[in-house]
C-alpha cells in the first residue's frame, strides 16, 4: 500500500482514476468517495463547490447537506475545512446560499474559525456604468474547525510592517480585564512582518489553460495548505475540478485525496499532478 493510502482502509476498495505515491483521484460523485473514507482520516479540506449555477459544471449538482455531514465525519479532531463559495443574484437579490451553508456546517458540529475574503483583481461580470449594483469581485472563504484547532499549525506571517524596528516613546498603556487603564513597560520593537489580515487578494483568469470554468489561483490553495496543515498531512478536495488543490498539496509536501465527477476534468487534474 502506498503511503498516501495508509490511513484509508475502506478506501482501498475504491476504483481510482489516478494514483501515485502522494495520493489519488476518484472519478465519481464525492459522496460515494467520502463514504469509503475512514472516520477522522483527513487533516485539511480545501475546496470550492459548484454553487448557485454561477458556472456551467456540465450539469452536475451536489447534495450539500450530505457533503457537509460527511466532511465532519472524515475530518480529524482539530482539522480544518476551507469552503470557498459565493452567491448568485436572482430576481434582484443575492441568494444568501453561502451564509446558509456556513450555518449548516455549524449545525453539523463544526466551529466557524474564520470568515475570510478572497478578493479578485477583476470581475467576471463587471457592472455597467448605469448599474444599480457594484461589480462583484470577492468570494467567501469560510474556515471551519472540528473542535479546537490543532496547536501545531503556523499561520502565514508575511505582511510587511511600515514601522519595522521602531518602538514607542514612553510607556505603553492598555486596559486590564476590569476596564482600568494601566501602564506597561513591555515595549518591543515592531517586527519586520506580522500575520496577514483575513482578506487575501489574487489575480485570476489570465493564464489558465485548464478549460475549467472556475479555477481558483494556485497560490490561494497553497496559502491555505501552508496555513492549516503540515508536511505529510492529508489534504482533501471533494470537488477537485482541474486539480489545483492536489497539485499544491504535492508541491508543498502533503498527500492528497481528490474526487471529481467529470472524467474530462479528472484527466486534466491527473496531468497536472503527474507533471510535477
Amino acid at each position: 500500500m502506498s503511503p498516501s493510502l495508509a490511513n484509508f482502509r475502506k478506501g482501498e476498495k475504491m476504483k481510482k482514476y489516478y494514483e501515485n505515491e502522494h495520493g489519488f483521484i476518484v472519478n465519481d460523485d464525492c459522496l460515494n468517495m467520502m463514504r469509503e473514507l475512514d472516520d477522522n482520516s483527513i487533516d485539511l479540506t480545501v475546496t470550492s463547490p459548484p454553487y448557485d449555477n454561477l458556472r456551467n459544471y456540465k450539469g452536475y449538482m451536489f447534495d450539500f447537506e450530505c457533503v457537509a455531514r460527511e466532511l465532519f465525519r472524515v475530518t480529524k479532531d482539530g482539522g480544518v475545512v476551507v469552503w470557498v463559495v459565493g452567491d448568485a443574484t436572482i430576481n434582484g437579490s443575492e441568494t444568501g446560499t453561502s451564509f446558509r451553508q456556513a450555518l449548516y456546517f455549524i449545525d453539523c458540529g463544526f466551529k466557524l474559525h474564520d470568515t475570510m475574503i478572497y478578493e479578485k483583481n477583476s470581475s467576471a461580470f463587471p457592472a455597467a456604468r448605469g448599474s444599480k449594483r457594484y461589480s462583484q469581485i470577492f468570494e467567501y472563504m469560510f474556515v471551519f474547525t472540528k473542535g479546537k484547532i490543532r496547536n501545531d499549525i503556523t499561520l502565514l506571517c508575511d505582511k510587511p510592517n511600515k514601522w519595522a524596528g521602531h518602538t514607542n516613546w514612553g510607556n505603553n498603556t492598555q486596559y486590564d480585564k476590569n476596564g482600568n487603564l494601566i501602564q506597561t513597560n513591555n515595549i518591543k520593537p515592531i517586527p519586520a512582518f506580522s500575520l496577514r489580515n483575513n482578506i487575501w487578494k489574487y489575480s485570476v483568469g489570465f493564464n489558465d489553460k485548464t478549460g475549467h470554468p472556475a479555477v481558483f489561483p494556485e497560490k490561494l490553495a497553497q496559502d491555505h495548505i501552508l496555513s492549516w496543515s503540515n508536511a505529510g498531512d492529508v489534504v482533501l478536495d471533494p470537488f477537485l475540478g482541474s486539480g489545483t488543490t492536489a497539485k499544491m498539496a504535492v508541491t508543498n509536501g502533503r498527500k492528497f485525496v481528490g474526487c471529481e465527477i467529470s472524467e474530462e476534468y479528472c484527466k486534466v487534474a491527473a496531468e497536472r499532478v503527474d507533471g510535477l
